[in-house]
């Protein structure tokens, strides 16, 4: 475990931008970039230690329970941005996948001083939402450090919840605190220790894969069909009728009155159009079939 800050990869001076501040918009543009393609290769590195993790919480969310992120800052921001997006796209409820960031939600827009700093916060973050056995808490710092983060995760470890720490050093403090640790190791930022740019984009990439993956494997996916977005506005019901259309068959006009009669359910809809059916057995056929549409259209 590493408490001395400069032994952080998050926090060490990258040599290839020392001369960062005496170069041109163009060769500072061109650092960066350099820099940021090591993410990609380090997200892929912990791939093993992020598909236990979406394991976890396909069993928490199929069993009623839910997601957690909680972090603090650039971090915690991440974790709400990712909870916040998953209504829409895969049509859960918004306590199905929770963002807590440190501060509350003015925090999401404005610095909370101190708000990371405080074990005690984590707690009451959780407590709050009334955190059980069944959920899955994914705490997440870029420095694998922050007391916010720390406190959380050992209450969830506590009660008994499934624990994951996603951090960017190795060997860092809240690793220690879970059962479950990704660490994404990018290496030195182009700005020393500005942990919104490469630990931010693995963060937001590990974040991804989680939430993305896990739902594909709860049935929220046909092929590479969003097959049950949330039908909120005019692009998102053209989406649906295309999604429909592409996978049935079907033209245009009959994707687009079977969606009406269907509620607006791509899923069902899609039932309805294979199979012949009404709205009702459709239903019905997806609730025996758990929501998978694969299993629901065989005849």
């Amino acid at each position: 475990m590493k408490d001395n800050v400069y032994e952080l990869s998050t926090e060490k001076v990258n040599q290839n931008t020392l001369e960062i501040d005496t170069a041109s918009a163009g060769e500072i543009l061109h650092m960066m970039n350099e820099e940021d393609q090591k993410v990609a290769s380090a997200v892929k590195s912990v791939i093993p230690e992020v598909e236990k993790v979406v394991d976890a919480v396909v069993k928490s969310i199929s069993s009623g329970g839910r997601l957690i992120y909680m972090g603090a800052g650039t971090s915690g921001r991440l974790g709400v941005l990712d909870a916040v997006e998953c209504p829409p796209t895969f049509s859960v409820g918004s306590d199905v996948v929770v963002g807590l960031i440190a501060g509350g939600e003015k925090a999401f827009v404005k610095a909370v001083e101190g708000a990371e700093d405080d074990e005690g916060l984590g707690v009451s973050d959780l407590k709050e939402i009334g955190l059980t056995t069944g959920d899955t808490v994914v705490g997440i710092a870029a420095s694998g450090r922050t007391p916010y983060v720390i406190g959380g995760l050992r209450y969830a470890r506590e009660i008994g919840a499934t624990t994951v720490a996603l951090s960017c050093n190795t060997g860092s403090k809240i690793s220690a605190e879970a059962e479950m640790a990704i660490e994404v190791d990018a290496g030195p930022e182009a700005l020393t220790g500005s942990t919104r740019l490469k630990a931010g984009t693995a963060q937001k990439m590990v974040l991804n894969m989680i939430s993305t993956a896990a739902m594909i494997k709860l049935g929220k996916a046909y092929g590479n069909l969003m097959v049950d977005v949330n039908i909120s506005n005019y692009k998102l019901e053209q989406r649906a009728i295309g999604i429909i259309e592409s996978i049935t068959g079907a033209d245009k006009e009959t994707a687009a009155v079977t969606l009406k009669k269907a509620n607006n359910e791509v899923k069902t809809s899609i039932v309805m159009i294979t199979l012949g059916c009404e709205y009702e057995e459709a239903k019905s056929r997806l609730e025996d079939a758990g929501g998978y549409v694969r299993l629901a259209t065989e005849k």
